[in-house]
C-alpha cells in the first residue's frame, strides 16, 4: 500500500474516513492528534519526516501549511471537500474537536474555504466529494492504494 495524505477543511470527514480505513486494518495517523503538530499549527518534521522515512503503507490525515514539504513522500494526496454550509453544519454538531463552533472560528473556516482549499486543489492528485457515505470513501480510497502510484 503506498502513503496516502487524506487533506481538506476542518469538517470535511478526514478523521472520521481514517477511523474507518483504519477500522479496515489500514495503518492510519490523524495528525490533529497526538502531538503530530507543534504549538504553531505545522507538522513536527522530527516526528513526520522519522515516520515517512520509516513506513510505507500508511494513510495520514491534515491540513497544514508545511505538509506541501512533504508531498514528494506521498503516492496520493487526495483533497475531500463538502460545501461551506455543510462544513458549518458539521463543525457545529460534530462532539470529537471543539474547533469551529464559534462565530470567530467559523469566519477562519471561511477564510480557509476561500484561500487555502484552491492551493490543496491544485496539488492533489485526486479531489473526492466528502459529501459521500464514508464507507463509499474508504472504498475509493482503497481502490488508490490499491492502484499504480502516480510517478514523482
Amino acid at each position: 500500500m503506498p502513503r496516502t495524505l487524506v487533506t481538506g477543511m476542518s469538517g470535511v470527514g478526514k478523521s472520521t474516513l481514517l477511523a474507518e480505513l483504519a477500522r479496515r486494518g489500514h495503518r492510519t495517523i490523524d495528525t490533529d492528534y497526538d502531538g503530530w503538530t507543534l504549538p504553531d499549527g505545522l507538522w513536527d518534521p522530527i516526528r513526520i519526516e522519522a515516520l515517512l522515512s520509516a513506513e510505507n503503507d500508511l494513510v495520514i490525515s491534515g491540513t497544514v501549511s508545511n505538509q506541501i514539504d512533504y508531498y514528494d513522500h506521498f503516492e496520493h494526496i487526495v483533497l475531500l471537500s463538502i460545501p461551506l454550509e455543510e462544513i458549518f453544519t458539521r463543525v457545529t454538531q460534530r462532539t470529537n474537536n471543539p474547533y469551529g463552533k464559534t462565530l470567530e472560528q467559523q469566519s477562519e473556516i471561511r477564510d480557509f474555504v476561500e484561500s487555502v482549499e484552491p492551493l490543496l486543489r491544485l496539488r492533489a492528485t485526486i479531489e473526492l466529494d466528502g459529501l459521500l457515505p464514508t464507507t463509499t470513501l474508504a472504498d475509493q480510497i482503497e481502490g488508490l492504494i490499491r492502484s499504480r502510484p502516480r510517478e514523482r
